[in-house]
């Protein structure tokens, strides 16, 4: 069960109208409500040995990866964000079967939401590691050779995760001003 894969994807759902998605368009992975897997490579030549990573979900605009979201319900450890990063800004398209290469844009939104919903709250050092994280990778970027300029870590469960809840909202307002602000 994906609770928070599905929540995120559910947002996507009810936002495709609005006007900043609207000339957009999003591909979700089986977990977030989608049909497909969402393979990066290195190369626009389709092959199993430059295959990097599977995202959760994307943004085309242009026919280009615009945004790349990543949810982390289970491993929420330092080394596994940090690494989810680092697949997607070394990779150069998403490719979908027989479809052409969908390229990176130079300038790409990268999103990484963490759950919660398994934290003991009252104990946990988790917000405050994310938060570092993000100060931390927000510092370093944009990586050379990568489109991946922007970078957002949210945190949150599948509950606080809903279309006209505050972090679905932010989720969607930090989405749109990207957008708007990157043509």
């Amino acid at each position: 069960m994906h609770e928070l894969h599905k929540a995120i994807g559910d947002i996507f759902e009810s936002q495709c109208a609005k006007a900043a998605l609207k000339t957009c368009k999003v591909v979700k992975d089986p977990a977030c409500g989608g049909e497909q897997n969402i393979p990066l490579f290195c190369s626009p030549k389709k092959s199993a040995d430059v295959e990097y990573c599977d995202v959760d979900l994307l943004v085309q605009k242009g026919n280009k990866v615009k945004v790349i979201i990543e949810i982390e319900e289970s491993n929420v450890t330092p080394i596994q964000l940090f690494g989810k990063l680092l697949a997607s800004a070394l990779s150069r398209c998403y490719v979908h079967d027989g479809a052409a290469p969908v390229m990176m844009d130079d300038s790409i939104l990268f999103v990484q939401i963490v759950d919660t919903s398994k934290l003991k709250k009252e104990r946990s050092s988790k917000v405050t590691q994310w938060i570092n994280i993000e100060r931390s990778i927000r510092r370093v970027l944009p990586i050379r050779s990568s489109g991946i300029c922007c970078y957002r870590l949210l945190y949150g469960d599948a509950k606080e995760f809903t279309p006209d809840g505050e972090k679905g909202k932010t989720l969607v307002t930090c989405i749109q001003t990207f957008l708007h602000h990157d043509p």
